[in-house]
């Protein structure tokens, strides 16, 4: 999964960066190379024993998406040094992105997980399937929820700088999923061997939340 492709530096201080010519990377550039002689799984990585260079930052949130079966942890990611988007390196985690807001907040959450890894499904494998009225919810360790309905499903170009408006405030409290979708281009010169042509897009506004649980009962769970 390579988010969207362009960097969101210039995008987000309101600059002219993001509408010159953008930087395109892939995911590989996020990562450090792996030895030549790793051979890939359907264009996906084996596992790469790498020093992961982001510190693992547990949000206190688990997301919950029922009609995909996903509950999974919610790990709190940035952006790079060259305004790219970090990403999860597992299947397993979804990615929060603290330049965006946070649930409850009042405008946008940014999140990212994996269309699939290591030849397995990710995370985020079935996001496409999702439809309107489909909800997904945020759970804080405190044992608040967060519950948001989906209102939109849709695809756009990683290479077009228009895509970043996704990632953009919002005036109404909503969550943004973002994974890899479309097809699957082979390309033997990255070092994953290909990358996809589009991003899924899931977009849910908030329709209800609970107050935190009190401390004697966080304390108890």
């Amino acid at each position: 999964m390579g988010v969207l492709g362009v960097g969101l530096a210039g995008y987000l201080d309101g600059s002219d960066s993001a509408t010159t010519a953008p930087v395109v990377p892939t995911y590989s550039d996020l990562i450090p190379e792996p030895p030549k002689s790793i051979e890939d799984v359907e264009g996906l990585p084996v596992a790469i024993p790498f020093h992961n260079p982001y510190p693992r930052v547990t949000a206190p949130l688990r997301m919950v998406i029922g009609s995909l079966n996903v509950d999974a942890p919610v790990i709190t990611l940035g952006m790079d040094s060259a305004g790219i988007p970090q990403v999860p390196l597992n299947g397993g985690d979804v990615a929060w992105y603290d330049f965006s807001h946070k649930p409850g907040e009042g405008s946008n959450a940014v999140f990212a997980g994996h269309i699939n890894w290591e030849g397995k499904l990710g995370v985020f494998g079935k996001l496409s399937e999702m439809k309107k009225g489909d909800t997904v919810k945020l759970v804080a360790d405190d044992g608040r929820v967060f519950t948001y309905e989906v209102f939109e499903n849709f695809s756009v170009d990683p290479k077009d700088p228009a895509s970043l408006k996704v990632m953009a405030p919002t005036e109404k409290d909503i969550v943004t999923l973002i994974t890899c979708g479309g097809t699957w281009i082979p390309n033997p010169s990255q070092r994953f061997g290909g990358d996809y042509t589009d991003r899924t897009i899931v977009q849910a506004q908030l329709v209800r939340s609970t107050d935190p649980a009190p401390a004697s009962e966080a304390a108890d769970g």
